[in-house]
């Protein structure tokens, strides 16, 4: 699935928008990608549309409150995952709305635990999709490791 994530991630983006999910399964598919794989990754990027829409407030957007984690996103996100939010978010490059909605979309993932490389993909696609302009020392940062080694 983050295969598929990287590989919109490089053909999308500079056009800001990625075609409907019946045309883009077709397109994904003559790319040579597995029917399951194409399946999650749409489901990941539909449950991403349906995020950015619910009834998180727009006062987090805002908020300078200390965010604690469930036991659950804890173990999910891991010590290193929680760290690379907080520099993030420290760092002025996600506010805490966004901040939930990368919590969420990892908390999606069927995985017991999310690697950094594959937080940095979920970053990544939720701050594109998002379509906030993505600083280039950030986005060398998001492409560096495995998501880097995707795109090639």
């Amino acid at each position: 699935m983050f295969d598929i994530l990287v590989y919109l991630f490089e053909n999308y983006y500079h056009t800001e928008l990625y075609p409907d999910q019946d045309a883009l399964a077709r397109k994904l598919s003559a790319a040579g990608f597995e029917h399951d794989d194409i399946s999650d990754a749409l489901a990941w990027l539909q449950g991403l549309s349906a995020t950015e829409t619910d009834a998180l407030p727009e006062s987090l957007a805002q908020s300078t409150a200390f965010r604690g984690y469930a036991e659950v996103e804890a173990a999910k996100l891991g010590v290193e995952g929680r760290g690379f939010i907080a520099f993030l978010e420290g760092a002025k490059v996600l506010t805490p709305l966004v901040r939930e909605i990368i919590i969420d979309r990892a908390m999606a993932l069927t995985e017991d635990s999310v690697s950094i490389e594959k937080l940095k993909v979920i970053v990544l696609m939720v701050l594109w999709s998002k379509q906030h302009s993505i600083d280039s020392l950030v986005l060398e940062e998001l492409l560096s490791d495995r998501a880097q080694l995707l795109m090639h």
